[in-house]
C-alpha cells in the first residue's frame, strides 16, 4: 500500500509544469465528456462518475467554462469526440502488475503505443483478466501526518463510514468502500483538513518491492504511460523507495 501513497502524494507535491498541466486538463475533459455521455446525464447531483471528474477538475483550478464545455459534449449539446472505455493490463519490470485506464477515439493507435511503452521498458502487454484481480477499486485519501492528530483523524473517517486508515512514512491513507468516499471526503473537508489526494482509485492487494535499475525503470515506464495521450491512469503494485520517487524530473 505504501508504494502507492508514495507515488502518488509525490506527483501530487511536485505539481505540473505548464506542459503536464495541459495534459491533465485534456485527460480530465475526456473524462468529463465520458462521464456525461455514459454516466447517467450531465448532472453532477445523480451522476457520481461525473461529480468525480468535477471534483479532479476543480482541484487542478480548471476554469468552469472548460467543465460546461466538456459536459455538454458529453450530452450532445456540442459536437465532440467519441471515446471508447478501455482497460489494458500487463506486466512491468521485476513481474510487478500494471492496470492502465484508457479513453480513446483510436484503439488500434492505444493499443500499440502503450504495447510499445511497456515493451521499451521491460513489461509487456498481457490479456484481459491477467492482472485486475490483484486490485481492488477503493476510495482513496492521502493526508500528510504532520497536518492532523492520528487518533483525531481515525475517528472523523471511520464515524463518516472508513473501511481503514493507515500510516507510513510521511502520510496517513484513508481507505474506503466506492458508496462511502464522497461522505468521508465530506467529513475531512468539514474539518478543514488538508489532503493531497483524493480520489477513487485502484489498490494493490499486496505490493511487490523494486529496488536499484528495476524501480528506476519502473518509474520510467509509469511516467511514459502517463504521457500517453490515450491514457487517463495507471495503476501498479510496485513498491518503490522514496528516495527514487523523488529524483523524479
Amino acid at each position: 500500500m505504501s508504494g502507492h501513497s508514495k507515488w502518488s502524494s509525490i506527483k501530487h507535491k511536485k505539481g505540473a509544469t505548464d506542459a503536464k498541466r495541459g495534459k491533465i486538463f485534456t485527460k480530465i475533459i475526456k473524462e468529463i465528456t465520458v462521464a456525461a455521455r455514459m454516466g447517467g446525464g450531465g448532472d453532477p447531483a445523480s451522476n457520481p462518475r461525473l461529480r468525480t471528474a468535477i471534483q479532479a477538475a476543480k482541484s487542478e483550478n480548471m476554469p468552469k467554462d472548460n467543465i460546461e464545455r466538456a459536459i455538454k459534449k458529453g450530452t450532445g449539446e456540442l459536437e465532440g469526440v467519441n471515446y471508447e472505455d478501455i482497460i489494458y493490463e500487463g506486466y512491468g519490470p521485476g513481474g510487478t502488475a500494471i492496470l492502465i485506464e484508457s479513453l480513446t477515439d483510436n484503439k488500434n493507435r492505444a493499443v500499440a503505443d502503450i504495447r510499445y511503452i511497456l515493451s521499451k521498458s521491460g513489461g509487456n502487454l498481457g490479456e484481459n483478466g491477467c492482472v485486475s484481480w490483484m486490485f481492488d477499486k477503493k476510495g482513496y485519501i492521502v493526508i500528510e501526518n504532520n497536518e492532523v492528530d492520528e487518533e483525531a483523524l481515525m475517528e472523523i473517517a471511520i464515524d463518516a463510514g472508513a473501511e481503514d486508515v493507515r500510516e507510513d512514512e510521511s502520510n496517513f491513507e484513508i481507505i474506503s468502500e466506492l458508496q462511502d468516499f464522497e461522505s468521508v471526503k465530506t467529513a475531512i473537508d468539514k474539518k478543514s483538513i488538508p489532503y493531497i489526494v483524493a480520489e477513487i482509485t485502484m489498490l494493490p492487494k499486496s505490493t511487490v518491492n523494486l529496488e536499484g535499475k528495476e524501480a528506476e525503470q519502473m518509474v520510467r515506464l509509469m511516467e511514459n504511460l502517463e504521457d500517453c495521450d490515450d491514457v487517463q491512469k495507471v495503476y501498479t503494485n510496485a513498491d518503490i523507495p522514496e528516495e527514487i520517487l523523488n529524483s523524479m524530473e
